[in-house]
C-alpha cells in the first residue's frame, strides 16, 4: 500500500500498460510472480531501494546496477519494463507501480489486500483465523495480509481495508475511555 498518494498517481498509467500487456501476452502469471518476489526482495534490501531512488546517480548506472543483480532472476519482459522505468527516469516509482499493478491482479482475482497493525506479530493460527474471518466479512476468494507491528498500539489490532478502518486496539478503547470520562467529569 503507497504511503506517497502522487507517487501512485504517476504509477498508476505504468502499472495498468504493464497489466494490459500481461494480459495481452497471456504473461500475467510470471511478471506478477517476479512482482511479488520483486516487493519482497526490495523491502529487504533498502540499500537498493535507495540507490535507485537517488536523483543523482544516473540512470546508466542504475540500468548497470539492475544488469547486474534483477537480470537473471526476472522474466524478459519484466527486466525490459524495469529497463523502461529506468530509460524514463521512473525508477523511484518502482515500489508504487508494483503495488498498483498487485492491486488490479488482485482485484481481477478477486483477492483483498488488508493492511493489520498490530502491537505483537500474530501466530499463525491467529492470522489464519484472521483471514477466515475476513473472507467471510468481504466476500473475497482469498486474502493477503500486510501486517505492521507497532508497540505504541499497547495490545489488540487495526484493520485497514479499501473504504473501512475497525481498530480494536487497546490504545483506541483507552482514548475513548478518557474522551468518556473527560464528559463526565466536567459536568
Amino acid at each position: 500500500m503507497s504511503k506517497n498518494p502522487l507517487a501512485a498517481k504517476v504509477a498508476a498509467p505504468y502499472a495498468r500498460a504493464l497489466y494490459d500487456f500481461s494480459v495481452e501476452q497471456n504473461l500475467m502469471h510470471q511478471i506478477t510472480a517476479d512482482f511479488q518476489n520483486l516487493e519482497v526482495f526490495l523491502a529487504q534490501n533498502t540499500d537498493l531501494t535507495n540507490y535507485l531512488n537517488n536523483p543523482l546517480i544516473g540512470s546508466d548506472q542504475k540500468q548497470e546496477l539492475l544488469d547486474k543483480t534483477l537480470k537473471s532472476q526476472l522474466n524478459n519482459e519484466t527486466f525490459k519494463f524495469l529497463s523502461v522505468l529506468v530509460q524514463r527516469d521512473r525508477i523511484n516509482l518502482l515500489e508504487p507501480v508494483i503495488t498498483s499493478y498487485l492491486n488490479l491482479v488482485y482485484e481481477l482475482a478477486s483477492i483483498k489486500m488488508i493492511e493489520v497493525s498490530t502491537a505483537f506479530a500474530f501466530t499463525n493460527l491467529q492470522k489464519n483465523t484472521l483471514i477466515k474471518k475476513l473472507k467471510e466479512l468481504t466476500n473475497a476468494r482469498e486474502i493477503r495480509l500486510v501486517i505492521n507491528v507497532d508497540s505504541s498500539l499497547i495490545g489488540g489490532f487495526l484493520i485497514k481495508t479499501n473504504s473501512k478502518v475497525i481498530d480494536f486496539t487497546v490504545k483506541n478503547q483507552l482514548q475513548l475511555l478518557a474522551k468518556h470520562l473527560d464528559t463526565i467529569l466536567e459536568i
